[in-house]
């Protein structure tokens, strides 16, 4: 990661900007998966993790109050806002410098219908003065979350040194198969090979992710998420089609085949959600 990478800055700005909530918002989608590679559990790999423009950030229904809110202290820090959609208030991202490079976007729990008493769809909510993305299985994200320490020493243009929470793997990976069907094709390709990427960085650890699966998610979900999560490894990755081949190509800088591709996925899908065997 070099210091002079317009990304790494920008994300580094966010970082801190956002610091008086770091201890309860959660880092998801890319940049999660971006950071795993810190981690001490996560395996060397030989190729750079899948690179990603935005920010996904998981927050609770509400943040503690500060003197300033999230969204004043971004304005602060030179982010500008863009609108996207028509909802009210509309959804939010934040971005940093020209060309359209790095955007944040903040993402909260729906809870309960999708539609208020008087049949609107609920799609966003104000947090912390910024307007949220309200999506289903948002709070798996904030189950249980790793921290990593992002500072100079890792490339980051952070001193102090700051403590970021991220989405857990397995949270991350349940995250990612339960919303798998609302996804256009293309995200569905990519979903994928972050599924895949994020077995492999953890292929070594597998069995800790299952635990932390089994006694910290598990319980928090309906039964019926339940079977689909255990059913995963056969339904995207039981054989080679369209998706697995587009995801396939989409790993640029190394020679992964569709066949590989399956094999990394079911197996590990099978080890992180199949039933446990008494």
């Amino acid at each position: 990661m070099s210091e002079r990478d317009p990304e790494l800055e920008a994300f580094s700005k966010f970082i801190a900007a956002i610091e008086p909530w770091l201890g309860e918002v959660v880092l998801a989608g890319g940049w999660a998966h971006r950071l795993y590679r810190l981690d001490p559990r996560a395996r060397k790999l030989d190729y750079l993790p899948l690179t990603t423009l935005d920010g996904d950030v998981a927050v609770p229904p509400k943040l503690r109050k500060e003197e300033s809110t999230v969204r004043k202290r971004l304005l602060e820090a030179g982010f500008e806002e863009e609108f996207v959609g028509e909802d009210r208030p509309p959804a939010t991202h934040y971005h940093y410098g020209k060309g359209g490079g790095f955007y944040a976007e903040f993402l909260a729990p729906l809870e309960g219908s999708e539609y208020d008493r008087h049949g609107k769809r609920k799609a966003t909510k104000e947090v912390g003065g910024v307007s949220s993305q309200l999506l289903r299985y948002i709070e798996i994200l904030l189950i249980s979350p790793w921290k990593v320490d992002l500072g100079e020493e890792n490339g980051y243009a952070l001193s102090p040194k700051r403590t970021v929470q991220i989405a857990n793997p397995a949270s991350f990976l349940a995250q990612k198969i339960l919303i798998h069907e609302q996804r256009d094709y293309k995200d569905k390709a990519k979903d994928v090979l972050y599924m895949h990427d994020t077995i492999e960085v953890f292929s070594e650890n597998l069995e800790e992710l299952q635990t932390l699966f089994r006694n910290d998610v598990a319980p928090k979900l309906h039964r019926r998420r339940l079977a689909e999560l255990e059913a995963a490894s056969d339904k995207l990755f039981g054989k080679v089609e369209d998706t697995i081949r587009e995801a396939a190509r989409m790993g640029t800088g190394r020679k992964l085949t569709p066949e590989r591709l399956v094999e990394v996925g079911q197996a590990g899908l099978k080890e992180v959600f199949g039933r446990k065997s008494v």
